[in-house]
């Protein structure tokens, strides 16, 4: 027998992880024809007598993983499961139990908060949210002002993301525990805007929106309801796919507000983005000295050639190579997935505001 995973609704018996990291399924569905877990990779469940459908499944990485039920051909949330915001629509979630130094275990040791804000965008006109982590002793510190980092989260996803999937707030409190990041705010906003669909000009739209979006209603909204310093020594900004495009377009094109930029698991998508990424290229040859200079860190990183992104990303290192624009690459396997981006933050966090 395994133990209920820690994201099963109270009381659900199962899902259930065994010691190698094996999952056991099973779900009641006595009138369906087939009926199968998507966990990356599709298994069939076999029904029993009593009409529950079992299956066990490979061993999983650790951390983690979205999954759906599939019956009959429709995927849907498994009720035993929270659900979780991924994919573009609400999906089950399960945790796989992390065996190493614990970086986003939830530890004794002062704890920051997750506040969650709804703002009024002047950019969409209309009313938008965000989670806003603030660090430990952020409410008792009155006279302290604290640098931020804006994290974006990936396509089909939404500002939830991080501070859900991500234990954004966990990973932050462990490491300023332990003295290796300063103390800081994260900025975590829903970066779906502009709409046009998963095409070149929808995603193009959707970057010049949001930047639009960080400059005129996001960054003001922060700095004038939080203490946070506003020169851009003391901004980060950082994203995960999709927003890793996010984050190459705005940080990019405003080195005088960001010193620091991280992208995760991104790249620009060729040969869909090629108008785009050539005119960034262009601006990155004409500005080198200029970008060079301001960002203090440039971090760009894929989860090993199994993450989707990875062609792309090393086509886009070796351009940034070429142009001669200071970076910093790093790899961690397990794909396109969250138990990447949570070590990426883990690294990536320790780098800023020094």
């Amino acid at each position: 027998m395994g133990a209920p995973a820690s994201t099963n609704i109270r009381g659900a018996d199962y899902p259930q992880i065994l010691a190698d990291h094996r999952v056991i399924f099973k779900t009641k569905a006595p009138d369906a024809q087939k009926v199968q877990i998507d966990l990356g990779k599709k298994y069939d469940m076999v029904k029993d007598a009593e009409g529950y459908w079992n299956v066990t499944t490979d061993s999983i990485g650790e951390g983690f993983h979205y999954y759906s039920l599939i019956i009959d051909g429709v995927a849907v949330a498994d009720p035993a499961s929270q659900t979780f915001y991924g994919m573009g629509r609400m999906a089950s979630g399960i945790e796989i139990p992390f065996m190493g130094d614990r970086y986003y275990a939830l530890s004794n040791v002062p704890h920051g908060d997750i506040r969650i804000k709804n703002y009024y965008s002047t950019v969409t006109n209309s009313w938008r949210q965000m989670y806003i982590y603030t660090p430990p002793g952020y409410d008792e510190n009155q006279g302290e002002k604290y640098p931020v980092l804006y994290i974006l989260h990936g396509g089909g996803e939404d500002e939830t993301g991080w501070a859900k999937q991500g234990k954004a707030n966990l990973i932050l409190d462990n490491l300023i525990a332990d003295k290796k990041a300063k103390p800081m705010l994260i900025v975590m906003p829903d970066a779906n805007i502009g709409g046009g669909g998963f095409n070149s000009g929808g995603i193009e739209n959707g970057m010049k929106m949001f930047e639009k979006e960080m400059k005129q209603a996001i960054i003001p909204f922060v700095e004038k309801n939080y203490r946070v310093k506003t020169d851009a020594a003391s901004r980060a900004l950082a994203g995960l796919s999709m927003g890793g495009l996010h984050t190459l377009y705005t940080g990019i094109n405003n080195t005088d507000m960001f010193s620091y930029l991280g992208v995760f698991s991104s790249g620009w998508i060729l040969p869909m983005m090629d108008k785009t990424a050539n005119a960034q290229y262009a601006f990155l040859k004409e500005n080198a000295d200029k970008i060079n200079t301001n960002l203090k860190a440039f971090w760009i990183s894929e989860g090993g050639p199994e993450d989707i992104a990875y062609k792309n990303g090393q086509i886009m290192l070796g351009k940034l190579d070429e142009l001669k624009i200071k970076h910093t690459y790093y790899q961690y396997p397990g794909g396109h997935t969250w138990p990447v981006w949570r070590n990426d933050l883990y690294n990536f966090a320790p780098l800023l505001f020094k």
